[in-house]
């Protein structure tokens, strides 16, 4: 289950970009995000799971406007020109993001390990940035993404407050709550609207299924026999497995000195990650 959730993930990043090549980029994450709904509504229903209610009901459209109203389309967005492993080595970040994010809203306690994981992490990211001219990548996409990271951390800090909600249920809502606010911001940034076809409908197919269903089904199997400590070392070889299928697949190459970049964020990233397993830690956050 931890080999299969890495393996999505990682390649969720591919299929994004591959899904860019045919189709405006907020576009493919409304067409995805369409989808996704329909099944996971279908599958809430036909499983008769709960939907959630008051304070859960509130959470779940929250974390579908911040993660697939703000973070998705800013990810798609971003991959038109930051090729999918760079784009991995971002979202890497997500676990010392939440935990700062937590802290903020008081939810967690900070620890010294975080704060210096963290502090290396940006290191990282500076270096990438500035590895910079060695890439096809203007600042703005750069920026998209490493805000949809961010974002995306937040959308994890905002569903800690309905922890208990049935999860097909809440993502049912939360996509269907993301869709219009895609579909609104594709419109106004004048993208094509096309019907998938080719590699775009293998893309927005595989997104939909596979990406938004299976490693979601696949980590609730993991988290049930894993601390949630262990597992938030996904994020740490995701990256590691985009990098690859992209240089494979697309032909991705990263400079040296993005590639020194990627290796201090995944660093941290697991000095940050061992940190809080040493100290005992809550939940998880899934890569997206």
């Amino acid at each position: 289950m931890f080999a299969l959730c890495c393996t999505i993930w990682g390649s969720t990043f591919l299929f994004i970009g591959i899904g860019n090549d045919t189709l405006a980029p907020v576009w493919a994450a409304a067409l995805r995000l369409a989808l996704a709904a329909v099944l996971l509504a279908a599958l809430a229903l036909l499983l008769r799971r709960p939907w959630p209610r008051g304070a859960e009901r509130r959470a779940a459209v929250w974390f579908g406007l911040v993660d697939f109203g703000v973070s998705l389309p800013l990810l798609n967005w971003g991959q038109r020109e930051v090729p999918s492993g760079l784009a991995a080595v971002l979202f890497a970040t997500i676990p010392l993001t939440t935990a700062l994010f937590a802290r903020a809203f008081g939810l967690e306690r900070l620890r010294r390990a975080q704060v210096l994981a963290s502090l290396v992490a940006v290191a990282g990211v500076a270096l990438l940035s500035s590895g910079g001219a060695g890439l096809a990548a203007s600042p703005w996409a750069l920026a998209a993404v490493l805000g949809s990271a961010v974002t995306a951390a937040l959308a994890g800090v905002v569903l800690k407050r309905a922890p208990h909600s049935d999860p097909l249920a809440m993502n049912a809502i939360a996509h269907a709550v993301g869709l219009p606010v895609c579909v609104a911001a594709s419109a106004a940034l004048g993208e094509r609207w096309t019907a998938p076809a080719g590699s775009g409908l293998t893309s927005v197919l595989y997104l939909a299924t596979v990406g938004s269903i299976g490693a979601f089904v696949a980590f609730a199997v993991l988290i049930r026999h894993w601390t949630a400590s262990r597992t938030a070392y996904i994020t740490v070889i995701v990256p590691v497995i985009a990098m690859g299928l992209g240089a494979a697949v697309r032909g991705e190459g990263l400079p040296p000195r993005v590639l020194a970049g990627a290796a201090v964020v995944i660093g941290a990233v697991a000095w940050g990650i061992a940190g809080e397993g040493r100290a005992g830690s809550g939940p998880t956050r899934r890569p997206g």
